[in-house]
């Protein structure tokens, strides 16, 4: 352990050290608690309807009955997840849980090869699929362990005949939901209406167990999962809600919007899990693409949190009509997954009139490692400090420690670190060192007061003539440009300089050039950071919660360039 841990100095008031990981022995457990302390308060809100705490604990116990007593499933049997945020999530997820089984979120938008390559790897028994993506799992389903596929339409567990509008409208005014036959297929109400003839037997659960099978990595190879157990997400609750608790949030009081997936690590901990532990209330956006319908969404509810990464922010910052939302009860807005760029931390700051707070986590830290106190009065473009029992370090290559300032590979301990990868022994010690380290790929420095600086990406890094170049430090640069709506930077091959820089922009001005951008970045970055090329998008690709993909970036053909200046 770090003896002097610098970082506590900084703490909020009100924050310990260290968490007790030990205090409950399974999310199940924290759920039951929960259930007893806010039993009729509202749990998960969607498409206007609302399910109290009481509700999703009959219908998940349903839906454990279900897998257990008429699936026959086993203990640490492993079923997948694939839906957007709906109210069968929760459901689904506290029901397999308190079964005792494993939990496989999966990805909606997976291709066919994708979804194939995790159900094999997870050795998935059954899967919870919404009917959009039935036709995704038809077309794999022979080549997969499956023994049974549960189906279900968006509208499901909304009522009637609401939800029988949503389902009509989706499948034949909106033509999102592609035919598909899967024989044998149960729905998602009859399976709940199944598990109610059956008790629901007495599960002992281990705090080692796998709660968690959760894919990473898709974009450097083949997927992994993490095998977080119970213990590393009761811990990480623990230490989110320490954290937020401190001096911001209200047990039992408050409405977070959950507009990032629940499948993706940073919503299913941070709203899924932690606000479910502090007794609030997640109100659910299905489709955070209809930016128009979000920001609807927003001015009907009268939110105290949200959470999302930079391209959401941004998305909603240039949709009309959010300036117009009432954010008067809004106390929390937490950015992770990616790096936030500092133009619209502050554009946020000044609409919203609360500071966007960064926070820093990864898969196999279940999520949460740094986050910034809440308190912070703006943006000061760090990833915050490690929160209670967990520690940090910055190494060099050779494994040695590097001293206060100095740049190296951030280096994280603590309870919220997973297990391992699952079937990977080889993989998993590439990242966790024989000191029990996860290595994170990230290259940061720390400082005197113990906030954590991520510099950049270890393999996303541009060298330029032996100089070392940081992605992230050139798009803050030209994302501040008026005309410019998003933007990256890659490394590519360069004849003189081994490197260079290349931006692709989406323009929000049309009449934006690459010329005005190169002027802009003379005034801003040393000669060596300079963009040598240029090529306009109309969009960049993204991951599923809005990452922007360096690596297809860099791998793609380029454009008719422009702006590609002369040596």
């Amino acid at each position: 352990m770090n003896p002097d841990r610098p970082w506590l100095k900084s703490y909020p008031q009100g924050v310990p050290a260290d968490i007790d990981p030990d205090e409950y022995r399974s999310i199940s457990a924290v759920f039951a608690a929960s259930v007893s302390k806010y039993g009729d308060h509202p749990a998960y809100r969607n498409f206007g309807k609302t399910l109290t705490y009481a509700e999703v604990d009959a219908l998940s116990t349903q839906f454990a009955a279900y897998l257990l007593g008429e699936l026959g499933l086993k203990k640490g049997d492993r079923v997948a997840l694939m839906m957007p945020n709906c109210l069968q999530y929760p459901i689904a997820t506290f029901g397999v849980l308190r079964a005792g089984l494993t939990v496989v979120n999966v990805n909606p938008l997976y291709t066919a090869r994708e979804l194939k390559h995790q159900l094999v790897d997870a050795g998935a028994a059954a899967i919870v699929v919404v009917d959009n993506f039935g036709h995704t799992v038809q077309e794999v389903l022979a080549d997969t362990p499956l023994k049974q596929v549960i189906t279900t339409g968006l509208g499901d567990m909304i009522g009637f005949p609401k939800g029988a509008i949503v389902n009509f409208v989706l499948k034949y005014v909106k033509k999102m939901v592609p035919d598909y036959d899967i024989p044998g297929a149960v729905r998602f109400r009859e399976a709940l209406d199944i598990g109610k003839r059956h008790a629901l037997p007495q599960v002992d659960i281990d705090p080692g167990d796998i709660a968690f099978l959760q894919y990473t990595g898709g974009t450097t190879g083949v997927a992994k999962g993490a095998m977080l157990t119970h213990r590393n997400l009761v811990a990480n609750m623990q230490q989110a809600s320490a954290w937020l608790g401190a001096n911001k949030l209200e047990r039992g009081k408050e409405v977070i919007i959950t507009a990032l997936p629940l499948y993706h690590i940073f919503a299913l901990t941070a709203n899924g899990l932690v606000f479910m532990e502090l007794g609030g209330l997640n109100h659910l956006i299905t489709n955070p693409r209809d930016m128009p319908g979000f920001v609807k969404e927003l001015k009907g509810a009268r939110f105290t949190a949200i959470t999302g990464v930079n391209t959401l922010f941004n998305g909603l910052l240039n949709t009309p009509g959010f300036s117009e939302v009432d954010f008067s009860a809004l106390k929390v807005t937490l950015g992770g997954g990616m790096a936030v760029q500092r133009a619209v931390a502050e554009r946020w700051k000044q609409v919203t009139g609360v500071t966007l707070v960064e926070a820093y986590g990864l898969t196999e830290t279940s999520p949460a490692a740094c986050i910034n106190p809440l308190d912070i009065a703006e943006f000061n473009g760090s990833i915050g400090l490690p929160i209670p029992s967990t520690d940090v370090c910055v190494k060099d290559d050779d494994g040695n420690v590097l001293p206060t300032g100095e740049i190296g590979e951030l280096c994280v301990k603590g309870p919220q670190v997973m297990k391992g990868y699952w079937q990977k022994p080889e993989e998993t010690a590439k990242v966790i060192d024989a000191d029990g380290w996860l290595h994170t790929g990230d290259m940061a420095r720390i400082d005197e007061q113990g906030f954590v600086y991520i510099v950049d990406r270890k393999k996303d890094m541009i060298l330029v003539s032996g100089f070392n170049v940081y992605p992230n430090e050139v798009e803050d640069v030209v994302a501040a440009m008026p005309g410019v709506l998003e933007v990256a930077a890659v490394g590519v091959p360069d004849e003189r300089s081994g490197e260079a820089v290349k931006l692709f922009v989406v323009k929000k001005d049309p009449a934006l050039t690459a010329e005005q951008i190169k002027a802009y970045c003379r005034d801003a970055l040393t000669g060596y950071k300079q963009p040598r090329q240029i090529e306009f998008r109309t969009e960049l690709p993204k991951t599923n919660v809005g990452k922007i993909l360096r690596k297809e970036l860099r791998d793609s053909k380029p454009a008719a360039t422009t702006g590609d200046a002369a040596h």
